[in-house]
C-alpha cells in the first residue's frame, strides 16, 4: 500500500467522466492549465505541487469533433512528461479508451504494429503504469507495454445491466467474430452467475480485407432465445448489423448489441435504425458526440466510473 498523497488530473474533453471517477474516490480533481496556440501547438501544466505524489491522469484517447486521437495522445504524453519533470513519485495514465489498440498485429506484409509503438511512447515519457478499459486484445495490450498495466473488463458492467432485464428468458451471448470469443465468454459467465441459469454461446464467422467485412456463418443455437451480441467497440456498426441479421434469420426472439465503447462513426444512424436490433448498450468511456437526440432512442449508456475508480484504488492499495 502506498502512503504517498494521491492526485487525480483530467485533461480537456475528459473532465465530465473524470469527475464521476473522482467522486467515487472522494478526492477532487487537481487543477491544471491547458493552453492552445495559434499554430496548433499546446501545453498543459499542473497548478499545484506534485512532488512526492502518486498522480493519476485520466484522458480518453478517441477522436471526436474537436480533436483527433493523435492530438489527445500527444496532450496526454506531454502532460505526463511535465508531471515527471515536476517530481511526481509515480504517474499512471488512465485511458478509458486506448487509441490504436486494434492494430496489434501484422495482417499484411510490412504492416505496422501500432499498439507497440504507442506503448513505446508511453515508456519513453516515463509513465509508470497504464490503466485501460476493454482493449481490443488483452494479451497484445499486456505484451506491448513493459510498464505495469491494469485492464478493466466491462463484462461485469454489461451483465449487471442485462441480468434484471432478461431474467426468466432463454439467453445466448454472441460474439460477432471468432476473435472476440473470450470477451463473449466472460460476459456469458458473468450473466449466467447473476441470472442463476444457463446462458448459451454463439459466434459469427468474419473476415476483413481492404476494409471490407465478409462472412455469413453463425455457429450456435439462437432460435427462440434472446441474443446479446457482445463486442469491445461500436464504430460504424456494420459488424453488429451483420451479426444481428444472422441471429434474426436463425430465429432469435430479441437481439441486443452491447459494447464497452460507442464510437458511432459514419454509418451509426443506420445502426440505430436497424430493425433487427432491439436495443444497444454501451458504457460512457466515449460520449456519444456524433449522435443526434433522435438517434439515441434505443441507446442505453451505463456508467464505467465506478469500475475505473476501483482500478485506481487497487493500484493505491497494492492490489
Amino acid at each position: 500500500m502506498s502512503h504517498r498523497p494521491m492526485l487525480v488530473f483530467a485533461l480537456e474533453g475528459s473532465r465530465p467522466f473524470a469527475e464521476r471517477v473522482a467522486r467515487r474516490l472522494t478526492v477532487p480533481l487537481a487543477p491544471l492549465e491547458e493552453r492552445s496556440f495559434e499554430d496548433g501547438e499546446h501545453k498543459a501544466r499542473p497548478l499545484q505541487n506534485v512532488r512526492g505524489h502518486d498522480v493519476f491522469v485520466l484522458h480518453a484517447l478517441h477522436g471526436d469533433d474537436r480533436e483527433s486521437a493523435n492530438d489527445k495522445l500527444c496532450r496526454l504524453l506531454f502532460f505526463c512528461g511535465a508531471l515527471k519533470d515536476a517530481g511526481a513519485s509515480s504517474v499512471t495514465a488512465v485511458v478509458p479508451y486506448l487509441c490504436y489498440a486494434r492494430k496489434d498485429r501484422r495482417t499484411k506484409p510490412n504492416d505496422p504494429i501500432t499498439t507497440r509503438y504507442v506503448a513505446a511512447l508511453f515508456e519513453a515519457i516515463g509513465i509508470d503504469r497504464v490503466i485501460a478499459v476493454e482493449v481490443h486484445n488483452v494479451s497484445a495490450f499486456e505484451n506491448a507495454f513493459r510498464c505495469p498495466t491494469l485492464h478493466v473488463e466491462c463484462a461485469p458492467l454489461l451483465a449487471s445491466h442485462f441480468a434484471p432485464l432478461l431474467r426468466g428468458q432463454q439467453v445466448v451471448a454472441v460474439s460477432p467474430d471468432a476473435g472476440g470469443a473470450k470477451r463473449e465468454d466472460a460476459f456469458r459467465r458473468e450473466l449466467q452467475c447473476l441470472m442463476d441459469c444457463d446462458v448459451g454461446s454463439a459466434f459469427m464467422e468474419k473476415s476483413r480485407s481492404g476494409g471490407i467485412v465478409s462472412g455469413e456463418l453463425l455457429a450456435g443455437d439462437v432460435a427462440g432465445k434472446v441474443a446479446v451480441i457482445v463486442d469491445d467497440l461500436i464504430s460504424t456498426g456494420g459488424t453488429l448489423v451483420r451479426a444481428a441479421r444472422a441471429c434474426r434469420t436463425a430465429g432469435a426472439t430479441k437481439i441486443y448489441a452491447a459494447a464497452a465503447h460507442g464510437l458511432f462513426m459514419e454509418g451509426a444512424p443506420a445502426l440505430m435504425a436497424e430493425p433487427a436490433i432491439d436495443g444497444i448498450v454501451v458504457t460512457n468511456t466515449v460520449p456519444p458526440f456524433s449522435l443526434s437526440p433522435e438517434n439515441t432512442a434505443r441507446l442505453t449508456i451505463v456508467d464505467a466510473g465506478e469500475a475505473i475508480a476501483a482500478a485506481i484504488a487497487s493500484c493505491r492499495d497494492g492490489g
